[in-house]
């Protein structure tokens, strides 16, 4: 192994290692699997924040206001930033730094663009790696960007202690916000650009739905802020102290052992055996789009660690539907999901019910379509229609 990609390098927070291991993990060269196998003993001590939301909320130029109230309060910062890739090259224009002023050139702070490389769910197939790197490093906080998400892009709950979702004005009715998916992962909500005439609507629209989606473990709250002048970035510094305390950090560590968190983490190479498998050494989980072998042992995995899991199936189709009949989608009570019964806001949406179904034992039937007279409505883009049925599974 390059001399410069060792553990020690990286743990004494070398830049050029840190720059090197990033490539690695990238681009899967040789050698990158051992690098990470070699970091497992030092991971846990990072407290992983998720900034995600829609397009031209100001997810950048809010983790630049944030990056200088942290370097100010003397924390260590590392920022993983995702960036679309072009369906036609294949490339990615990697902005997010140029909106990222003086505080990204800090000495305390490590900055990495990632192109997502068609990957989907709002990050990168490399993520986990490089977040279990800067966690390694001894890195106090890092800093999670997704790509511009809609309502189903919701990987980063598989990695992130705490997820911040931030809102643009205008983001729809009231109704839309409490159906959107993505909204339902949130663990702090915040109005950016606030000081629009518009802004009130959507922090009134945002609080409603933190009202009808209360956790017993922890209040949603939802803030309001102006990255561009500072406004409101104490009060999300502090909301994201308070939420590390009250719920911990290394919550993506616990998620790993056969869920389906490890497959997004990257945790294995690719001829890794599938979750379940309890022989030594990491471990590739299945992939979302899974047989039934592998999502019922990836459930008797989950259940056998103490977990509530649900079970949807596709019971019936009407005209185009994205999946079959009998397709098949399981859902813990951590989030994690394994399987597929449509795709997009669908998707989102049959998960959020499931981990309903997980707490109050409940089946639901759900069905989900086209309508002309709701046009807010979850629905398939293909204009058929998709029934459900949810279970809890024990």
């Amino acid at each position: 192994m390059n001399e410069t990609v060792s553990l020690p390098a990286i743990l004494g927070r070398s830049r050029p290692a840190l720059a090197r291991a990033v490539t690695m993990f990238e681009n899967d060269r040789p050698g990158a699997g051992e690098l990470h196998a070699s970091l497992g003993s030092h991971l846990g001590r990072a407290h992983v924040v998720g900034i995600t939301g829609a397009p031209g909320a100001g997810k950048s130029t809010l983790i630049d206001a944030l990056l200088g109230a942290l370097v100010a309060a003397g924390r260590t910062v590392a920022v993983v930033a995702v960036d679309p890739s072009s369906p036609v090259s294949g490339g990615a224009i990697l902005g997010d730094r140029v909106r990222m002023g003086d505080a990204a050139s800090h000495d305390d702070v490590f900055v990495r663009s990632l192109s997502s490389r068609g990957h989907l769910g709002g990050l990168s197939r490399a993520a986990g790696r490089i977040i279990d790197l800067f966690d390694a490093a001894g890195f106090d906080v890092v800093l999670v960007e997704t790509v511009g998400t809609g309502q189903s892009e919701v990987e980063i709950r598989e990695f992130a202690d705490t997820k911040v979702v931030v809102c643009p004005p205008g983001l729809g009715d009231e109704v839309q916000s409490i159906k959107a998916g993505i909204l339902e992962i949130a663990d702090i909500l915040v109005v950016n650009k606030a000081d629009s005439p518009i802004a009130k609507r959507t922090y009134d629209d945002m609080r409603a739905l933190s009202r009808l989606r209360r956790r017993p473990e922890w209040a949603v709250p939802v803030l309001r802020t102006v990255a561009t002048n500072g406004e409101g970035i104490d009060e999300l510094v502090s909301a994201i102290g308070e939420h590390a305390k009250a719920m911990g950090k290394g919550t993506r560590l616990a998620r790993r052992g056969g869920s389906a968190g490890a497959a997004a983490s990257g945790l294995a190479s690719p001829s890794a055996a599938s979750a379940g498998d309890s022989s030594s050494g990491p471990k590739r989980a299945p992939a979302a789009h899974a047989s039934d072998d592998e999502l019922f042992e990836a459930m008797r995995a989950w259940r056998a660690a103490g977990k509530g899991v649900a079970l949807a199936t596709v019971v019936r189709t009407w005209g185009s539907s994205p999946r079959a009949e009998g397709s098949l989608l399981a859902v813990e009570q951590g989030g994690g999901f394994l399987g597929s019964v449509s795709g997009g806001c669908v998707e989102g949406a049959v998960i959020s019910e499931a981990l309903e179904v997980i707490v109050d034992g409940r089946p639901r039937m759900l069905e989900f379509g086209v309508s002309d007279e709701q046009a807010w409505e979850v629905g398939l883009a293909c204009g058929g229609k998709v029934q459900v049925y949810v279970e809890r599974v024990g």
